[in-house]
């Protein structure tokens, strides 16, 4: 394998890793994609065999980001309509200032649906910080298990 193949895989990992923490890039989709595109290049029983275990990560990773949030989501008392309205703002923050403003929407959103839920500032604030909370704990394994996969990628390539 060439080495401007592996720098393009290279960047397309790094570009997954960045998407994770970017709104509306697939980081770990892009992750999963680099280590494929290097594992038909290279055509290797460990480039598989790392290809397989990326792919299990990235599915454990999808049953946690559904599953850890949703329950300290509705633990708090975070309703659907709350996230709708949140996803909805993170949409308008979007198109109002591409890329970076779908984070603020989605603030503004999710602390507006439980001010009017909830009534008070007060409990508005702690509702809101608990669900951004529940987030960043999916957003963190996230990164977590998409780091451990390109780690893996580097010392295949390193060490291959």
């Amino acid at each position: 394998m060439g080495t401007g193949q592996l720098v393009l895989d290279g960047l397309v990992l790094l570009f997954g890793l960045v998407g994770v923490v970017l709104p509306g890039v697939p980081g770990p989709l892009l992750v999963w994609a680099g280590v494929l595109w290097w594992s038909m290049a290279e055509k290797t029983t460990a480039a598989w065999g790392l290809l397989a275990c990326a792919t299990a990560l990235l599915l454990l990773n999808q049953a946690l980001r559904w599953l850890l949030p949703a329950r300290s989501m509705q633990g708090s008392g975070i309703t659907r309509g709350t996230l709708l309205l949140a996803a909805t703002a993170a949409g308008a923050g979007f198109v109002l200032l591409p890329v970076i403003g779908a984070v603020p929407g989605f603030l503004a959103g999710l602390y507006t649906a439980e001010r009017i839920r909830l009534g008070a500032h007060g409990p508005a604030w702690v509702s809101t910080r608990n669900a951004l909370r529940a987030i960043g704990y999916a957003v963190l394994i996230e990164l977590v298990i998409c780091l451990l996969i390109t780690a893996a990628w580097v010392a295949a390539v390193v060490f291959g």
